[in-house]
């Protein structure tokens, strides 16, 4: 990939994860999360697309062939969350709330030994760990309690 390739995909990424890290300093973790109502879930641009993972952290390039990758689809109240980390399906719920935040519980995966690719298995703990999102045009941050960035994705489709 030539560099200034390089710098016009990364570089939303960096703009991003540096102003979560202004906001981080100044955010509280609030004990429960506020849920948005089922409207404002259906309007939110987070729902129905396809992202797909891009950065794990800030700096370490998604490798496989395969896109890890997921979609948040309305079921009744909540938000059904359907991907693959690469190798293995993913399955949980994810719930919106104020503030960007984010949840995603009850995951669960395949277990299908898929040989070179080693970053598959980072996939459901950085969604496990999300608790902030921040929503850039095409491209989304998910960010853990303490606003450190667990990865980047873009939307496709």
């Amino acid at each position: 990939m030539k560099l200034l390739e390089i710098r016009r995909v990364i570089g939303p990424y960096w703009l991003v994860a540096g102003m979560m890290l202004l906001m981080g300093g100044c955010a509280t973790s609030a004990p429960t999360l506020d849920v948005s109502s089922n409207a404002d879930i259906a309007e939110s641009p987070l729902v129905g697309a396809r992202w797909e993972l891009v950065l794990l952290g800030t700096d370490v390039w998604w490798q496989g062939e395969r896109k890890a990758h997921f979609s948040l689809l309305p079921k009744g109240k909540i938000l059904q969350l359907a991907g693959s980390d690469g190798c293995n399906t993913l399955r949980g719920e994810a719930t919106l709330g104020d503030g960007r935040r984010i949840a995603i519980s009850d995951l669960a995966t395949t277990r299908m030994a898929c040989p070179g690719l080693p970053q598959s298995s980072q996939v459901a703990d950085m969604l496990s760990q999300a608790y902030r999102y921040l929503l850039d045009h095409d491209r989304l941050v998910l960010m853990g309690r303490d606003g450190h960035v667990l990865g980047g994705f873009k939307r496709q489709g």
